[in-house]
């Protein structure tokens, strides 16, 4: 029996919300707290929220690990932003900010920032260190790396 759902869309109250895949695109709300699954911009993430992301979305999720302080962590914000608007809802796009939560940063062996990974079914799939000049470079990494 073929599947026609995704158990995507952690909303940013990170409730697992189970939406047909054919809805995805059709601006779906959280079942829970009734906010919109995809705003066209990542969500920032503390290391609970990550791990109910990583662990239970059945779509791509793409995860910034930056810093406030990294200049080509802010240079490449806008390009993430605008490459929210671009994957969604094929594809989460979140934050972890390394300085709130070295925890994930170590776990994850993030040794330089940005870093941009790319999670499917729980498990890491492709990684990028240093930052990406344009959303539509973000893009094709991400469509590059999908699996």
């Amino acid at each position: 029996m073929e599947r026609n759902w995704s158990l995507a869309p952690i909303s940013p109250c990170h409730t697992t919300n189970r939406v047909r895949t054919t809805d995805l695109s059709s601006a779906p709300d959280c079942g829970s707290c009734h906010q919109p699954l995809f705003t066209g911009a990542p969500l920032a993430l503390d290391e609970a929220g990550f791990d109910r992301h990583i662990a239970r979305s059945q779509i791509p999720v793409l995860v910034d690990f930056w810093a406030p302080w990294c200049g080509p962590c802010r240079m490449m914000a806008p390009a993430f932003e605008q490459a929210a608007v671009q994957l969604e809802p094929q594809v989460r796009l979140v934050k972890v900010n390394t300085e709130d939560h070295p925890n994930l940063a170590a776990r994850f062996n993030i040794r330089s920032i940005p870093t941009l990974a790319l999670f499917q079914g729980g498990h890491e799939v492709a990684r990028q260190a240093g930052a990406m000049r344009s959303a539509a470079d973000i893009a094709r990494w991400v469509q590059a790396n999908r699996r």
